[in-house]
C-alpha cells in the first residue's frame, strides 16, 4: 500500500507569506510586503468564520498549494447554496501530483458535509491548464466575470456617448422632431384653409 504524499490542513497565520506568493496574480496589485499584510488580514478574519476557510496542501511536508472555500449563494439573486472554491492554485513544481484534485476534493467534501448541492470555482481566464482541469472534473461555465478599472469603464462609456450626440441618434432625433412639426403645421394650414 502506498502512502499519499499530499496532506491537507487549515491555513494558519504563518502561511501568509506562502499564500501571498501563491496568489500574487489574484491579489491586490501592490508590493509583496503589502500582499502578505493583506493575507494576514484575511487569515485573521477567517479565524472564527464558519462560512469560509483556506485549505493548504502540503506535498511531503512542503507548502504546495491552497484553495479558499466559502459557503454562499449561487449569486446575489439566485439563493441556491453553493460552496465556492476560489483560486485553487498549485505551485508549478508540485503540479501533476494530485494536489489540485485534493484541493477540489476538500471543496466537495465540505459541500457534502454541509448538505450543499453545488460546488463552484473560478479560474484565471488565461490559465488554459486550470480551465481544462476544471472542465475534466465536471465544472462547466456558469457566468463570465469581467473586470476593469472604474476609470477605464467611465472613459469607454463617455466615448460611446460622444459620437451618438455628434452625428448619430441625436441628429436623427432632431430631424424627426422638425419633420413632425412641419407635418403638424401643414395639417393645421389644411384645416384652416
Amino acid at each position: 500500500m502506498t502512502r499519499s504524499l499530499v496532506c491537507l490542513r487549515p491555513a494558519v497565520l504563518s502561511d501568509a507569506a506562502d499564500l501571498a506568493g501563491l496568489w500574487t496574480d489574484v491579489l491586490r496589485r501592490t508590493g509583496p510586503e503589502d500582499q502578505v499584510v493583506d493575507m494576514e488580514a484575511v487569515l485573521a478574519r477567517l479565524t472564527d468564520s464558519v462560512d469560509e476557510r483556506i485549505v493548504v496542501a502540503e506535498y511531503d511536508g512542503e507548502f504546495a498549494g491552497a484553495v479558499h472555500l466559502q459557503t454562499t449563494t449561487m449569486s446575489a439573486l439566485n439563493l441556491e447554496p453553493v460552496v465556492r472554491a476560489l483560486s485553487p492554485h498549485v505551485l508549478p513544481r508540485f503540479q501533476r501530483h494530485g494536489i489540485g484534485s485534493a484541493l477540489m476534493d476538500a471543496a466537495v467534501t465540505w459541500a457534502e458535509d454541509l448538505g450543499v448541492g453545488h460546488v463552484a470555482t473560478a479560474a484565471v481566464a488565461g490559465s488554459r491548464d486550470a480551465n481544462r482541469f476544471m472542465a475534466r472534473i465536471a465544472l462547466g461555465p456558469y457566468a463570465v466575470l469581467r473586470v476593469a478599472t472604474t476609470h477605464a469603464v467611465r472613459n469607454r462609456l463617455g466615448a460611446q456617448r460622444r459620437p451618438a450626440r455628434q452625428s448619430g441618434a441625436g441628429g436623427r432625433q432632431l430631424t424627426q422632431v422638425l419633420a413632425a412639426r412641419r407635418s403638424l403645421r401643414r395639417s393645421r394650414a389644411s384645416a384652416e384653409g
